[in-house]
């Protein structure tokens, strides 16, 4: 009976302990800071008497102990084991990597295609709330370990198909969940008012296709990190993968940016005036002399 579970557990999680361990603890986690913004803050109205500190110290809340937890609670499967072959150290610097760009300058994307603006008290970045980048961390988490579980029961249960069709059943399965995750998320939030877009109906429609682009890319590239037994990634090897993932979604947005153009009407301010990344002030130079 427990073998037949152990079977039945190893479709949907890694044969690589340190990986499954991380993937479960990752799950476990996620009710913590999912109840704690839209259980408690989002319906009770909370952020309300918000100012920048306590957002920020939301963030922090958030984030902050799926670091600190596996650090001083090792777990079994990584106690034999330095900390830079252990597997959540991995997929929390890939998905930092990944996050770090995605809000930087991917963020400025839902500006000028999206339509979409932040307007509650916050320090920030490159014009983007400091919260953001925390929140998004353990978010992307949760989507990818998800992601990572999801794909590799599909694997095992169409592994006796031609290898094509194989290949058209996982890219089919990839846009679908990119899709609903992305929606999901724009659903989820659709209470908290400083988020706000110019055309909502768009967003949750075209604008979620648009957010997929990030995860269709992230999905696949993020399953390989210690999936193959004998095939260890190293922490340089991890962070040039989620650069290379960071890139490759960049060129695809910016691509939709320039040959699709925004999904509403977009304030002027807000726009690129001249071809070249929304996040490049180059333009206003350019118009001045």
């Amino acid at each position: 009976m427990s073998g037949s579970a152990c079977s039945s557990s190893s479709l949907w999680f890694a044969p690589n302990p340190s990986k499954r361990w991380a993937e479960l603890f990752f799950l476990g986690y996620t009710p913590f800071w999912l109840t704690l913004c839209l259980g408690i803050i989002v319906p009770y109205r909370l952020y309300e008497n918000f100012t920048e500190l306590e957002y920020l110290l939301l963030g922090l809340v958030s984030a902050a102990p799926a670091f600190l937890i596996p650090m001083i609670f090792v777990g079994k499967a990584d106690s034999g084991l330095s900390w830079k072959d252990r597997y959540w150290v991995k997929a929390s610097v890939w998905i930092f990597i990944f996050s770090y760009v995605g809000n930087y300058f991917w963020t400025h994307y839902f500006f000028t295609v999206l339509g979409a603006s932040y307007t509650f008290p916050s320090w920030k970045m490159n014009n983007v709330p400091h919260t953001t980048f925390l929140l998004t961390h353990v978010c992307f988490l949760f989507y990818h370990v998800t992601s990572n579980m999801t794909l590799r029961r599909l694997r095992h249960s169409i592994a006796d198909l031609p290898q094509k069709v194989q290949l058209f059943f996982e890219a089919a399965w990839i846009l679908a969940l990119a899709y609903f995750i992305a929606y999901l998320e724009t659903l989820a939030i659709a209470n908290f008012p400083y988020y706000q877009f110019v055309d909502r109906e768009s967003m949750y429609t075209v604008g979620s296709l648009f957010y997929a682009i990030y995860f269709i890319v992230s999905f696949p590239m993020f399953l390989r990190i210690d999936e193959k037994p004998g095939d260890p990634w190293d922490l340089p090897r991890v962070a040039v993968d989620a650069l290379g993932a960071a890139m490759l979604v960049t060129i695809i947005l910016d691509l939709w940016r320039l040959f699709l153009g925004p999904i509403v009407p977009v304030p002027e301010t807000k726009q690129c005036l001249q071809p070249g990344l929304p996040w490049f002030p180059g333009h206003a130079i350019a118009n001045e002399t």
